[in-house]
């Protein structure tokens, strides 16, 4: 961890709401005037897409799947923390997702990534949203880096519906090769994946209250109104639960570490709770 160089990372599987998350964090920063070098975990991916579809065919999954640490360049992920917080600078690259036009129109595949290349100078913070930000394992300590562990935690079946959803309408993929695909990431993500939110600083699990019980016939995904969002903090003698009750028409507290609040008051809670602890963090930094 570091006061001159910290790092943000929020963590969670695919079809989680990892990308909404980060689209708050990048509105903070917006506002704020901060300079963030934004790093995603998908250009962390050992494989390109090519050849995961030619190591299943083959029966070996790319090291199973992007869920496990085998499959990705974990290594490279744990140096960029340890030299951003120690330096301000590391290698990153990105991954070329099928709506990076730009990417594609310089020439790069989609699903490739392009080439490691040093993170942009200057910055004042490194976000990064992905699958492996809180890792500790008996080879690699991640979490140890992160100053501010964010977990994006649907409760599992609305995972599985909003991946399914994701994966079938905006990727192209069969209904059948998405099931396929969450069946065999189960025992990394039990074991690679769900530990990480033992060490998150905050979670944010959203709850549907409508019925999911079957989430592989469920066609559409429940609605922001059709949820509650719990919210947990791991240290919270330091919140200002009040002020958030105060601020949050609908909230309430169920356990002394843990707020509750209605699906459509996320995006104002996620302001509300994580845009002071940014400011402290850059409060933290010392001026030369």
């Amino acid at each position: 961890m570091s006061r001159r160089h910290p790092v943000i990372a929020v963590t969670g599987s695919s079809g989680a709401g990892t990308t909404t998350t980060g689209r708050s964090f990048s509105r903070i920063f917006a506002t704020e005037g901060i300079c963030a070098a934004m790093v995603s975990g998908d250009s962390f991916h050992r494989y390109t897409r090519d050849q995961m579809v030619r190591l299943a065919a083959k029966g070996q999954f790319g090291a199973r799947n992007h869920f496990a640490l085998e499959a990705n360049h974990i290594d490279k992920l744990e140096a960029l923390f340890y030299d951003y917080g120690h330096t301000g600078s590391g290698q990153f690259r990105r991954y070329v997702h099928d709506e990076d036009r730009e990417l594609v129109k310089s020439g790069h595949e989609r699903g490739s990534f392009t080439a490691w290349s040093a993170l942009p100078a200057d910055t004042d913070l490194l976000f990064y949203e992905g699958l492996h930000g809180g890792v500790i394992s008996p080879t690699y300590n991640i979490a140890q880096y992160v100053d501010l562990l964010i977990g994006v935690v649907p409760i599992v079946n609305l995972e599985w519906i909003q991946k399914i959803r994701r994966d079938t309408y905006q990727r192209g993929y069969s209904e059948e090769a998405v099931v396929q695909t969450i069946i065999n990431r189960m025992d990394d993500y039990v074991h690679d994946i769900v530990p990480q939110f033992s060490r998150t600083h905050i979670n944010f699990q959203r709850i549907p209250l409508v019925d999911t019980s079957n989430p592989f016939v469920v066609r559409d995904v429940p609605t922001e109104d059709e949820s509650l969002v719990v919210i947990r903090f791991r240290a919270p003698a330091g919140v200002d639960f009040p002020y958030l009750l105060r601020m949050i028409s609908g909230s309430s507290l169920s356990r002394h570490d843990t707020l509750v609040i209605p699906g459509p008051k996320l995006s104002l809670a996620m302001d509300l709770i994580m845009r002071p602890m940014v400011l402290e963090l850059m409060a933290q930094k010392p001026f030369a």
